[in-house]
């Protein structure tokens, strides 16, 4: 008998809470968008939010309870959503429901109801955004204090005089003092993450290496790798993992308060970043930044020499231009990872982040 979950979507975007501001933004339609729209798979709810509204994050504010629908919060593929307009406001809502998805169609069109449980399998969920983009980011910690990393327990030797060291083999630990815990995780330390108008060092990045898990206490210690992502060498850190709660439904809303920050790095080195890459930012927690955090990018420090100015060498400052918008899915202290949600032209480093 095969296992059927229902698939509850909640914390969508028509729950985002607007703490913060003492009164919601207009709405604004996408100028192109439908009157109707049928869900497929492969959707995601921002992806359905920006088909009708400008600013995605304001699904709620659009959102019309359905009676004959037990959850509204629940949508599905070949779920078909229907805008119209109540009492002079835009509504969205869900207008017809595929076949075995809660009820019978009925003739002319209306929605049959009937006593059923409704159950979909695992793969058929609309997640908030596409979680494979984000996935490697979710178990792995990318940011390290530079004192945490500079203190941390390391790697002094190899075991057996392997050369390459993977899955399976021995290493040698000076410095483990954290003998309560198993496991364990390997890093190497990054570049610096650096605030783009201070210099400040923000953190550092760690480079994911290896899990180890504690064989014998010493000094050194030894530890068996139990699984690599890359060669271990000598230096390399040794941090306990922690158990950490991995948030997979997230909750896009706009700061509440103002930031104003920068993309001070991109993940894969890419030069052009675009739709669903993953950028660092100079903005964290302590700055107000939280998950589901939606920021606006805009073109920043773009100077042009005015040729036909009698001053040779006059720069204009150009307009700081809308690229895009991206969404914090993991704060850290004084940095943030985000997913670039959508971007109009090419977003680029020490971009201006702001708020939408």
């Amino acid at each position: 008998m095969k296992t059927l979950m229902k698939l509850r979507i909640a914390g969508g975007l028509w729950l985002l809470l607007m703490a913060g501001f003492a009164q919601a933004d207009e709405i604004e339609l996408n100028p192109g968008h439908p009157e109707r729209y049928t869900v497929a798979r492969g959707d995601t709810l921002w992806d359905i939010a920006g088909k009708f509204l400008a600013k995605p994050w304001q699904w709620p504010e659009i959102w019309h309870d359905n009676r004959q629908i037990a959850n509204p919060h629940w949508i599905y593929p070949g779920d078909e959503l229907t805008l119209t307009v109540i009492n002079g406001k835009p509504r969205l809502q869900v207008g017809a429901r595929r076949e075995g998805a809660g009820g019978g169609q009925a003739a002319g069109g209306d929605v049959r109801l009937s006593p059923t449980i409704r159950a979909e399998p695992l793969d058929e969920a609309i997640p908030t955004i596409p979680l494979n983009a984000i996935q490697q980011f979710l178990t792995e910690p990318k940011v390290v204090d530079g004192g945490v990393m500079d203190q941390a327990a390391y790697v002094v030797a190899m075991a057996d005089e392997h050369v390459v060291t993977g899955s399976g083999d021995r290493i040698y630990v000076r410095g483990l003092n954290d003998r309560q815990t198993a496991g364990y995780m390997v890093f190497r330390a990054g570049p610096p993450y650096v605030d783009a108008e201070t210099d400040e060092v923000l953190g550092y990045e760690a480079l994911y290496v290896a899990n180890a898990e504690l064989q014998a206490v010493g000094d050194p210690s030894t530890l068996r790798i139990t699984k690599s992502a890359r060669e271990l060498v000598i230096g390399d850190r040794i941090l306990p993992i922690e158990a950490e709660k991995v948030q997979t439904r997230y909750q896009p809303h706009p700061p509440a308060q103002p930031v104003a920050g920068h993309v001070i790095a991109v993940v894969d080195g890419v030069s052009q970043i675009g739709q669903w890459n993953i950028v660092i930012i100079d903005r964290g927690a302590a700055d107000g930044i939280e998950t589901g955090t939606v920021l606006e990018v805009r073109q920043s420090g773009v100077f042009q020499r005015d040729i036909i100015s009698p001053s040779a060498d006059e720069m204009v400052a150009l307009p700081a231009e809308k690229e895009g918008l991206l969404m914090v899915f993991r704060p850290y202290q004084r940095v943030s990872f985000a997913l670039v949600m959508n971007a109009i032209r090419a977003i680029h480093l020490n971009d201006a982040v702001t708020n939408p």
